[in-house]
């Protein structure tokens, strides 16, 4: 069985996660000043507690989608929200925003998924 990351190990990895993935971004031409959409994924299985984290979310200042249900590549159902935020492709205030949705995800026992966003011209 896995041992749990720290919330250290696990930003860290968020970290190194969001180094590529703006160095992708900006590597397949796309604006480095452009304004982004960024869409942080959160999910769980239980429709009560992802509201009730989307809520808090909300609370904080964030913009939220509305549930969705995903099916899973073995076939299982979970639901999801994202925290959509617009801002430069500026990877320590991304990294900020992580920090606190991590943190507010493991308070719910929900999982934060990572982000991701569209290339800007």
């Amino acid at each position: 069985m896995e041992k749990a990351l720290s919330l250290e190990e696990l930003l860290a990895e968020y970290r190194e996660e969001t180094e590529e993935i703006v160095e992708a971004i900006l590597e397949d031409g796309s604006n480095p000043d452009a304004v982004y959409m960024i869409e942080h994924h959160l999910s769980c299985t239980d429709f009560d507690v992802l509201e009730k984290a989307a809520i808090a979310c909300f609370k904080k200042g964030y913009e939220v989608t509305d549930p969705e249900e995903c099916e899973l590549e073995d076939g299982s159902i979970i639901l999801s929200f994202d925290v959509t935020v617009e801002m430069n492709l500026d990877e320590e205030a991304i990294m900020e925003d992580i920090e606190k949705l991590v943190v507010l995800a493991q308070s719910f026992s929900i999982d934060y998924d990572g982000w991701g966003t569209y290339p800007e011209e």
